[in-house]
């Protein structure tokens, strides 16, 4: 079962007033109902279909005829066909959508009406990813720009930062930010699916931030070494090492000693060893000399080749 499945599962399970439910209800009959002869709604998810029948029967009075049949093509879901042409004007009416396709203000007056909507929105046409074995997103695929942006507007009530792509004639409504997302489903009252959400994506986040700091680590050792190699070129260029200062002998004579050292490391080996303080900055002067000998050298070879 998909993870958006789950989802559905346990949403529509959640026990809610009548004035709810009626709102929860009105978003499904708007996008995976079908009003032009009868009120017929279409759905994969068993506990959807027992959902949408259960407020018929509390609400309406009425018991929905239920056709269940294999789905298309190579899906192999059945496909829950919940239909009654009875009290449609009146049922239309109940729901916000007479005529209409965007609901009526009484439909989402408040926040807590919005929450029960936007259940609906995803019990009908939403879609989230597995955060165990793919990327966060969550979408909403529907028919219309005006019906996109208004459900755009929903979503962004609660800061959820959604945006609109047109695909193949409909309108996706999606958000991709993973934290935004456990938001939506704290806002639809998934509670056992947010647990689960919020366990993998702690856990990625954790994983993700091992791989960087790795990452970083390894760098930074490669950029040590890379810099020792350096050094140690340039005084195995000079090769008299007579040539150098004092304080110039020294760094050079450990630099070869300590051929993996840091910088940081090879000053606090030499403050030790020698009795005289030098810091990490000290020691890169020093190797900067060096380095400046080393090309003088270098310069008067490719001279004298020439």
């Amino acid at each position: 079962m998909s993870f958006a499945s789950v989802v559905k599962n346990e949403v529509s399970k959640l026990e809610k007033d009548d004035i709810y439910n009626i709102s929860t209800l009105s978003a499904i009959i708007r996008l995976i109902g079908n009003t032009s002869d009868s009120i017929k709604i279409m759905t994969e998810n068993a506990s959807v279909a027992r959902y949408v029948f259960k407020c018929f029967k509390t609400l309406f009075n009425i018991n929905l005829k239920v056709t269940v049949r294999k789905g298309y093509n190579f899906n192999k879901n059945y496909i829950y066909i919940l239909e009654t042409k009875n009290k449609k004007e009146t049922i239309l009416k109940e729901v916000g959508l007479f005529n209409r396709n965007i609901p009526e203000e009484f439909i989402i007056g408040d926040e807590e009406l919005i929450r029960s909507y936007l259940r609906g929105v995803f019990i009908s046409v939403g879609s989230i990813n597995d955060p165990k074995t793919s990327r966060y997103h969550l979408e909403f695929l529907v028919d219309n720009i005006e019906y996109a942006n208004f459900l755009s507007d929903l979503l962004n009530n609660f800061d959820l930062n959604c945006k609109i792509l047109n695909r193949d004639n409909k309108y996706m409504v999606y958000i991709k930010e993973a934290e935004k997302i456990g938001d939506f489903l704290r806002i639809i009252e998934a509670s056992s699916a947010l647990l689960y959400y919020e366990d993998i994506r702690i856990y990625r986040d954790h994983k993700n931030m091992t791989n960087r700091l790795n990452n970083c680590e390894q760098a930074n050792v490669d950029k040590i070494i890379n810099t020792a190699y350096e050094q140690i070129k340039d005084i195995n260029t000079i090769k008299d090492l007579d040539l150098l200062g004092e304080k110039e002998k020294v760094v050079a004579y450990y630099r070869l000693k300590y051929p993996e050292a840091s910088l940081l490391e090879l000053s606090k080996i030499i403050s030790m060893e020698t009795g005289s303080s030098i810091t990490k900055s000290g020691l890169y002067h020093r190797f900067k000399k060096i380095n400046l000998l080393a090309d003088r050298i270098r310069k008067s070879n490719v001279n004298k080749n020439e």
